[in-house]
């Protein structure tokens, strides 16, 4: 068995999948992209394609170490999503060849259904009440939202106050019992971020994510030494090294997205590096249903898995929602806030190839917003 052809396909609302088809006609999907810069991943991919055409799909681990470190320059989102994506689908194939799940390759399941959390906004919180009551309702059992919009370099007391507000609603919608987490974006200078942690403790969110820009990461122990509350990040690391700083600085949940992250095979060793630290896993996953699916496959076989991210309903689907591109929507089916485990080949998706090409003949150029401070510098988004 040669891996035959690989594709890319460009479909709304900012994702990028890839196809990966054997000569004997098996084929593996991968959501190899990164979020406004999909069309440079995509060449990524193309220059990828010329190695692995002709190979053995199965040597996984081969090709994952050819694709990352056979060439002199190394690493960053653009080549360690692409090798991403095609990590995803040659999983996909072994799971299908093997007529097995991905979570049975990777030594068999740990548990039988995967905690997910829903997302509610939260940049404009005039909706968060009716947005959270919505997400209970629904059935699930935590929630995320953005700790802000436009966040200043030094926030006001009514910048914070509006932080704040957000995390006493959502402790008076959810209880004690439910969950919800505040994501800061890396908005925040790390004098901000230490302002804001104190300020959200009392409401006991179950972490606060990207508190402050990967760039600043050396920064990072100094405020996970100064808060009792849980620090998460890592959409924006890409490999065991990139996290291995902050694990040592006392982070408490690793977020590695797996479109991202190297894929299935890196971000099962960025688990097992977290687990020698006492961290739990979180993997970012605000993209489409084949990131998530490798997402769940992953979760069912790693012991320190905490909770995952899901988009459905999102406020960047504007153009497609996360189910618009599956045919069976069963393995995506959440019941009381969580994902069954189930015995599907492969990463356990059915994509709708006939959609998928539709939708690439008219491709997105998704990019995200550029923000200004009152003064016209650049403001993170």
């Amino acid at each position: 068995m040669k891996i035959a052809k690989i594709e890319t396909f460009l479909v709304p609302p900012r994702w990028l999948f890839c196809r990966v088809e054997t000569d004997d006609g098996l084929v593996g999907w991968g959501e190899p992209v990164v979020e406004g810069r999909a069309e440079v991943v995509r060449t990524a991919v193309d220059v990828l394609a010329e190695y692995l055409i002709g190979r053995d799909p199965l040597r996984i681990e081969d090709h994952w170490q050819v694709l990352t470190k056979g060439g002199f320059y190394r690493g960053g989102p653009v080549l360690s999503s692409a090798v991403a994506g095609l990590d995803q689908a040659l999983w996909d194939i072994a799971g299908r060849c093997y007529g097995a799940p991905v979570h049975r390759l990777l030594g068999g399941p740990v548990r039988d259904r995967v905690r997910v959390y829903a997302w509610v906004g939260g940049d404009e919180p005039a909706r968060l009440r009716e947005a959270l009551t919505e997400q209970v309702e629904a059935g699930f059992t935590a929630v995320k939202m953005n700790a802000s919009g436009l966040l200043s370099s030094m926030p006001t007391a009514a910048e914070i106050g509006r932080i704040v507000e957000r995390a006493e609603v959502a402790r008076e919608v959810l209880g004690p019992a439910r969950d919800f987490a505040l994501d800061a974006h890396g908005r925040a200078t790390v004098p901000a971020a230490r302002r804001i942690l104190a300020a959200v403790a009392p409401f006991h969110p179950m972490f606060v994510e990207e508190p402050v820009a990967p760039e600043h990461l050396s920064r990072l122990g100094d405020l996970v030494s100064g808060t009792t509350v849980p620090v998460a990040l890592g959409e924006r690391l890409y490999s065991r090294s990139d996290f291995l700083p902050a694990l040592q600085a006392g982070l408490s949940i690793a977020q590695p997205d797996l479109s991202h992250a190297g894929g299935i095979s890196e971000t099962r060793r960025i688990a097992a590096v977290a687990e020698a630290y006492d961290v739990q896993l979180a993997p970012h996953c605000p993209l489409g249903p084949i990131a998530l699916a490798a997402s769940l496959q992953v979760a069912f076989a790693t012991p320190n898995f905490l909770i995952q991210e899901q988009s459905a309903g999102i406020h960047y689907n504007t153009d497609a929602d996360l189910l618009d591109y599956v045919l069976d929507r069963a393995p995506f089916t959440f019941v009381d806030g969580y994902a069954v485990r189930n015995d599907l080949p492969g990463l356990g998706v059915s994509v709708d190839e006939a959609a998928v090409r539709e939708a690439d003949r008219r491709p997105h150029a998704w990019r995200n917003p550029v923000w200004r401070h009152d003064d016209g510098s650049l403001a993170e988004w």
